[in-house]
């Protein structure tokens, strides 16, 4: 608290309270006591003669005065006062001239000269805050006039001062700024850690410290001056909370002081310490008083431009903190001092995003030359760097994006903003492996939305360009993480604070992403699309009736791409909801011709061709034949070829007519069209149904095997469709052939073998099919293991079944093959899918890792596999081969040790060596009494003899070479554990830090409890004192007795009046008068029964006071995320799995028995299975109890007709 004085304080802590009134403007005293005349005395006849000097209007060559002065012998103080006057008016290189001058003039000794020595060092430091930080563009380093030269000239001149007198106390204060100014061109830490700073800019600003309190032991703490200088070098240490409490000194005991104004140090600090509303309110009192200071103005900009970078972009809040923060005091810095490096980056940015670039070029060439602060550097190399981006000038604007990254440490410190335009530039380079690299070394940094977006979508492009290119290339890692940063994005979206706003590249990203293996999901992130545009629907605007809100939304959807309402008609669709369907593609109709208007240019027909498609197949799945004849009729007229509809058409008439206009609708269009794919798989199912209980024993006359035969020798050989069907019926004739002799098991496994030749081929087209992998699965049951495709099956089964069983087999086969980390990676996922306690795997991981390290002479591997062999045997400790395998690999350890050079190991590693060997030892000694031992006793008994004599002597003489080489090199190695030790300590602290937080959070939680309490109880006290009132108010005197007696109510005329009443609990009931119940309740609150009604009353309030609390329950949801192998997807978000919950609408029906059918690659079309009920008598595809599948046959993809000509999926 500041001291009163006569009543009044003398300065507040941070600027108020001062002596000053409000809105008094006060006066800078730098200067003041510079007169504006002076009379230089001169020799002549009178004593009195003197020359009038006019300080206020200098000459501008001061040669003429310094002849003066020097000719008249003026004393020192004449010589000092005319300089301070030219530095009083900016000009110091004449100030310069005149102390230079006056200094060699004087002939009173070095002591006369000290004072002007003193002055000159503090005109020298002055040039240097003006100077240019580096060199300009034209001019040779050694000749230009920069910081640093001028730096060299104080410090020159402060020594030569030092030498007259090293305790004169101004030279204090001249040296601490000057350390001060030294410091600042240090270059910036480029350590990671938070707030570190340079050691060699450390030491300087120490030093600084110390010639500053030098200075204030000196004056006895009255110089107040070096008091902020103290404060500067503690902020410049980040030891914010100190320096703050300097600045408040010298507030407290120089109120009055504006130039340099300690209120501008105060809020720095209080920003610092992040109380940013305190830092407002100083420098809100500090351009009170001096309503010209640039710092107050553009710190004030500052503070709003930070304010709007909270709230949303496309709000009017933003608008309205934007222009605060640049129009009115960004703009008025800027006029008040044109070269004030940080308002000149601060309106590089304005002008930056109104691309007006050569305005930018000159304000961040400004703010580099001539700041002395590396981050106001850094913001102006970023500056131009984002206008050469814009010029398409990669080269120059990567240079600059470098240049600002390094002025704010670079690499692992550095700036966000450069590392992230470096990345993008990559991108435009398409050096899209560069770039992926910056982007995660960004979000391993932190985690920034922006650069995850990016990221994302990078890998998504290469996931999309696999799949385009056909090639069969595993994309499964860059898949997991593209959805991963893009999940993790769109989850930040949810989150308020952040005020992000969602961007629909992601979605659309997203989207592409799921619509194969979750079709649902891709359905949401399109919704949420859509949800966008609705959003940009004004609140004033929207309709509050639900039918208005439907045609709204009906009408912003025509406005959207036909394309996405296509695609969302489609997944509604495959979720089977059908009416949802059509009305989505009867909308995309509909946005198809507007866009026609809008863009005369774009080809609409193909468009409305295929939503028209889509819509025929939902008013068939939907039942609508009619219909969906219609729809394909309407197509046909308008394209005669279009084989698509005819072929739906022929099925509708099968459907519907299956004794005659059916089949020859069929034979029709076969005899039409035989050479289209989809044509002949409707045919062969056709056949298939037709002979279907007239199979032949030799099945090379099948009518159904002849015609997919003909399709795959005349037409097409990679029909998938085909394939299968002729696996089934190999597979149903094999079942059925006799197996009494050798020969023919020989002939039935060759039939079973032939069945799977089909589904593998059916597979290497389709890795997806799953009617081809169970095709599979059924031959492998009932015949017998192929080894030699084992590996190629068991990596097509895998895409389908994720049963563990196939994880561990495929680590086998990855063992065998040596390919370790495949093995590994396999076995790990068996582990994590319900047999984390399977000491089987477990052994089977310490065999890898043990073979692993074996080749790669790797101890990493060798500790890996001695820990999952001590995780079998503490699940089987009774299995004596857990316990050789442990032993085992003990041995193998403490040779790789012994045999490791000491660069590569350490003391600690080789004495856990030999505590394992001994623990070998004695396993293996008894190993060999046990009765049933893996090996020969003898071989179990020679390898512990080995180890007792040979190993265990290599390793006592390996501890005793360590010892030697770690104390040889103790102090690299203590170095290396310190830093260690530190980094622990720092998460320690973080974490402490984290508690702290929580139980200061918890505790004002309670303490507004205590207060909603408190409230309440006031409440329920006032209510109770209102409701005796009231009682006493309806009692009156009785004029006979003398009694209180209630009052008696006149009775209302009129019939049916009712009057409304407030009851206890704040609640108006109406009351109709004159009902019983209503009497009896107002005579229960009168008189004596009046207290009655009181614990009824607190029961009340008691009830309403438990549910305030409620709104304290907290509903954070920790996401974890749970994807396999997930190895660069740092954050990835868990809704992968459970993103339903989240759009409320979104109703997905899932159904997992349903079959999956296949997708052509040549079709683009939507997926459909037709399972309707036939009519009697109609052929149709085969179901669940057909013959084809009641004996276990594979059944078939689905109906020809169906998936042959599915509805276009944009």
């Amino acid at each position: 608290m500041a001291s009163a004085s006569n009543g009044q304080a003398n300065g507040g802590a941070n600027g108020y309270g001062a002596v000053v009134s409000p809105g008094h403007r006060m006066i800078s005293k730098r200067f003041s006591d510079i007169p504006s005349a002076i009379d230089i005395p001169v020799q002549g006849e009178g004593d009195d003669e003197a020359v009038e000097v006019d300080l206020e209007d200098l000459l501008d060559d001061p040669t003429e005065l310094c002849t003066l002065l020097e000719n008249e012998g003026a004393a020192r103080t004449y010589w000092m006062t005319v300089s301070l006057a030219y530095a009083k008016q900016k000009k110091v290189d004449h100030a310069i001239e005149m102390l230079i001058k006056g200094g060699q003039a004087m002939r009173g000794g070095a002591k006369e000269r000290l004072s002007m020595l003193t002055c000159l060092c503090w005109m020298y430091l002055w040039k240097s805050r003006e100077a240019p930080r580096v060199a300009p563009e034209g001019v040779l380093v050694s000749e230009a006039r920069t910081k640093e030269y001028y730096l060299q000239l104080s410090t020159s001149t402060l020594n030569e001062a030092l030498r007259i007198n090293p305790a004169f106390p101004p030279l204090f204060l001249a040296r601490g700024v000057l350390q001060l100014l030294k410091a600042s061109l240090q270059p910036p830490s480029k350590s990671a850690a938070p707030n570190a700073i340079d050691p060699e800019k450390a030491e300087i600003l120490r030093a600084s410290l110390k010639s500053f309190e030098d200075a204030i032991r000196v004056s006895q703490g009255r110089n107040m001056m070096a008091v902020l200088g103290k404060s500067r070098a503690l902020f410049s240490l980040g030891k914010y909370a100190d320096a703050l409490e300097g600045y408040q000194e010298v507030l407290q005991k120089m109120p009055d002081l504006i130039d340099p104004d300690p209120r501008i140090g105060i809020g720095c600090c209080f920003w610092q310490l992040n109380f940013k509303e305190d830092a407002k309110a100083a420098w809100e009192r500090a351009l009170e008083i001096n309503p010209d200071s640039k710092i107050a103005n553009i710190l004030l900009g500052l503070f709003y431009l930070d304010s709007s970078a909270r709230v949303p972009t496309n709000s009017p809040e933003f608008i309205r903190l934007y222009k605060k923060a640049m129009m009115e005091y960004t703009q008025k810095s800027f006029k008040a001092d044109k070269d004030l490096p940080l308002t000149c980056a601060t309106f590089a940015g304005y002008f930056l995003s109104a691309k007006k670039l050569p305005t930018v070029d000159v304000l961040a060439h400004k703010a580099i030359q001539y700041t002395d602060v590396n981050a106001i550097a850094s913001d102006g190399w970023y500056m131009l760097a984002r206008k050469e981006h814009y010029n398409d000038d990669y080269e120059t604007a990567t240079d600059y994006y470098r240049r600002a990254d390094e002025a704010r440490g670079g690499a692992d410190r550095g700036f966000l903003p450069a590392k992230f335009g470096a990345a993008q530039l990559s991108v435009l380079k398409s050096d899209y492996g560069e770039a992926k690299l910056r982007l995660e070394k960004i979000i391993q940094q932190s985690k920034n939305i922006e650069s995850m977006a990016l990221l994302g979508t990078l890998y998504a492009e290469e996931v999309f360009a696999s799949q385009q290119s056909g090639v069969k290339e595993d994309k499964s890692t860059e898949f997991k993480k593209a959805v991963g940063y893009l999940e993790t994005v769109r989850s930040a979206w949810k989150d308020s604070k952040k005020n992000l706003l969602p961007d629909a590249s992601v979605l659309l990203n997203l989207a592409r992403l799921y619509e194969t293996d979750h079709p649902e999901k891709s359905l949401q992130c399109l919704q949420q699309v859509e949800q966008i545009e609705f959003n940009q629907v004004p609140d004033d605007e929207k309709p509050e009736s639900e039918e208005e809100e439907a045609a709204l939304k009906t009408s912003i959807r025509e406005g959207l791409p036909p394309q996405l309402l296509n695609n969302m008609g489609c997944f509604y669709y495959q979720a089977e909801k059908f009416d949802q369907a059509r009305d989505m593609f009867q909308i995309a109709l509909s946005a198809c011709i507007k866009v026609g208007e809008k863009q005369e240019d774009m080809d609409t027909d193909a468009l409305v061709t295929t939503i028209s498609y889509n819509l025929g197949r939902t008013y068939e799945a939907s039942g609508l034949l009619d219909d969906a004849n219609t729809v394909y009729e309407g197509l046909l007229t308008r394209h005669n070829d279009y084989t698509d509809a005819r072929t739906r058409q022929a099925y509708i008439a099968l459907r519907q007519n299956p004794t005659e206009d059916g089949p020859k609708a069929i034979a029709k269009l076969y005899q039409d069209a035989s050479a289209d794919l989809e044509v002949r798989a409707l045919y062969g199912w056709y056949l298939g149904r037709v002979h279907s209980r007239k199979r032949t024993g030799n099945i090379a006359e099948d009518p159904e095997l002849r015609h997919y035969k003909h399709t795959l020798q005349q037409y097409e050989k990679h029909d998938r469709y085909a394939l299968i069907g002729m696996g089934n019926l190999y597979l149903m004739t094999a079942r059925e052939m006799r197996r009494e002799t050798d020969q023919e098991k020989q002939k039935r496994s060759n039939m079973y073998i032939k069945a799977v030749e089909f589904f593998d081929k059916a597979l290497q087209l389709d890795p997806k099919n799953a009617y081809a992998a169970q095709g599979i699965a059924i031959a492998l049951v009932e015949d017998k293991k192929d080894y030699k495709t084992a590996l190629s099956i068991f990596l097509k089964v895998l895409e389908t079944v994720k049963d563990p069983s196939v994880y561990v087999n495929l680590g086998h086969i990855f063992a065998e093959l040596k390919q370790f980390s495949k093995a590994v990676e396999h076995y790990e996922i068996a582990l994590s899918k319900d047999r984390s306690h399977d000491a089987q795997i477990l052994a089977c991981l310490g065999r890898t890792w043990l073979a692993r390290g074996k080749i790669e002479k790797s101890l990493p591997a060798y500790q890996e596999a001695l820990d999952y062999s001590q995780k079998a045997l503490a699940i089987a400790p009774e299995q004596v081969h857990f316990k050789f395998n442990v032993a085992f690999v003990q041995i193998q350890l403490a040779m790789l040790i012994y045999n490791l050079p000491e660069a590569q190991r350490t003391l600690t590693e080789v004495q856990a060596a030999v505590a394992g060997l001994e623990e070998a030892i004695e396993s293996l000694e008894a190993i060999s009494q046990h009765p049933q031992t893996p090996y020969p006793k003898g071989d179990i008994e020679q390898r512990a003899n080995m180890a007792r004599n040979t190993i265990r002597k290599q390793l006592d003489r390996s501890i005793q070479a360590q010892k030697e080489y770690e104390e040889k090199n103790a102090e690299k190695l203590q170095a290396n554990r310190q830093r260690r030790e530190e980094a622990l300590k720092k998460r320690e602290d973080a974490k402490k830090a984290a508690e702290a937080a929580e139980m200061e959070r918890k505790s004002k939680i309670a303490e507004e409890r205590q207060k909603i309490a408190e409230r309440d109880r006031e409440l329920a006290e006032m209510r109770a004192a209102e409701s005796m009132a009231a009682e006493a108010a309806e009692l009156t005197t009785d004029s006979e007795t003398g009694d209180k007696v209630k009052r008696k109510k006149k009775p209302r005329g009129g019939a049916g009046g009712r009057r409304k009443r407030k009851n206890d609990d704040g609640i108006t009931d109406d009351d109709e008068s004159g009902t019983e119940p209503k009497r009896r309740s107002r005579a229960k609150r009168s008189g004596d029964d009046s207290d009655e009604d009181k614990p009824k009353k607190k029961r009340r309030l008691a009830k309403k006071g438990q549910e305030k609390p409620s709104k304290f329950k907290s509903s954070e949801i920790v996401v974890e995320s749970d994807s396999e192998g997930d190895d660069g997807a740092a954050d990835a978000a868990k809704e992968m799995d459970n993103d339903v919950g989240d759009e409320p609408a979104m109703d997905v029906d899932e159904d997992e028995a349903a079959p999956v059918p296949t997708r052509r690659a040549n079709r683009r079309a939507m997926i459909d299975s037709d399972d309707e009920d036939e009519d009697e008598g109609a052929p149709a595809p085969a179901q669940d109890g057909s013959p084809a599948t009641a004996n276990g046959d594979t059944p078939m993809a689905d109906t020809p007709a169906n998936n042959a000509n599915d509805s276009d999926d944009e």
